[in-house]
């Protein structure tokens, strides 16, 4: 590794969370909903730069499904961090459905909402289908589903239909992605792009040098501006934050299976619940993941940053008891100042 990747700090970066609301073994949407707009506000207070929320369908564990709603009402319950998507699945909308949400969101809240989009449908093939019109679509026409979203933000464009509101609002559009395809076109089009380090951590580097060597600059960035998710949890000490990471281990333990359930609490010996080939599997899913004390998560924290060079990084941590979660975030603002 070079001098050159050794020089940015933890300090130099801006950090934001990716929320999946996750609904905990004996809870309900409204408690994880009521989670997240809390977890929100505190995260604002703590410095946090954005908020983002995924779409995900038919997931017992998951609560924000109706990704723009639930924008809305962290929106409504903050004051100046931004909030957006993470992403919202493009396939599964009509592209002038998703500018008037978006065009609604900016104009409710100006200057504070993003909209990441992604091409995956966020769900299984039989819930792919009951969502979208067009039963054919597996997301190939993706680009030109993004430069017909984008026409509709354009208050220069010959649209005959128009976005309202919508038209002529700026709201930033990043690419979302897990492997080369949406890092690419990010950079092709010169817009900034997120990666799924978090679930897809093999393909971290590749489709960063994907993202930056095909990058052009464009009226929306000079520079390459890549944003990377990561699953962090924290805690006081090693022994804490391991235990508090089974429950994540379960929930890809349960992905793994294909069998998705609500976020178990977490249990004293994740390796008495799989098989030594599971095991291997959550190890390669799990390898970007940071668990531990303050100080154990600084230097991990500080060694993937080298690694990624990273603009920004974006926070993923499912952790069973809201207040342990709450805690997780708060280390790691203390962690970056």
């Amino acid at each position: 590794m070079n001098q050159e990747n050794r020089m940015k700090r933890l300090s130099d970066i801006p950090y934001s969370v990716l929320d999946l609301s996750p609904i905990i073994e004996g809870g309900s949407p409204a408690d994880s909903l009521r989670n997240t707009l809390d977890l929100a506000r505190h995260v604002e207070k703590w410095g946090y730069n954005r908020y983002w929320l995924a779409e995900h369908h038919n997931m017992p564990g998951i609560a924000s499904s109706a990704t723009s709603l639930v924008i809305g009402h962290v929106a409504a319950g903050t004051t100046s961090i931004r909030v957006g998507s993470g992403g919202i699945m493009l396939p599964n909308h009509s592209p002038l459905i998703i500018a008037e949400q978006f065009g609604t969101l900016e104009s409710l809240f100006p200057g504070r909402i993003d909209l990441g989009l992604g091409r995956a449908p966020g769900t299984d093939q039989l819930t792919a289908h009951a969502l979208r019109r067009d039963r054919r679509s597996d997301g190939h026409d993706f680009p030109e589903q993004l430069g017909e979203l984008r026409a509709y933000f354009n208050p220069s464009g010959k649209n005959y239909v128009k976005a309202i509101p919508g038209e002529g609002l700026d709201v930033p559009i990043w690419l979302l992605g897990s492997s080369g395809f949406s890092a690419q076109l990010a950079g092709q089009l010169g817009l900034p792009f997120s990666f799924a380090s978090h679930f897809s951590p093999e393909y971290t580097k590749p489709a960063l040098a994907l993202y930056r060597s095909n990058f052009k600059p464009s009226g929306v960035l000079k520079r390459p501006y890549a944003m990377v998710g990561v699953n962090v949890i924290a805690a006081d000490s090693d022994e804490e934050a391991n235990w508090l990471s089974t429950s994540m281990q379960q929930q890809f333990l349960a992905l793994i299976r294909n069998n998705p359930g609500k976020l178990q609490p977490p249990v004293e010996n994740i390796d008495s619940l799989c098989s030594d080939y599971e095991k291997s599997l959550l190890a390669g899913r799990l390898s970007t993941s940071i668990v531990g004390s303050p100080k154990t998560v600084k230097e991990k924290l500080q060694a993937f940053l080298d690694e990624t060079q990273a603009d920004e990084m974006i926070i993923n941590s499912q952790i069973f008891d809201h207040q342990a979660r709450l805690r997780s975030y708060e280390i790691l603002s203390e962690i970056v100042k």
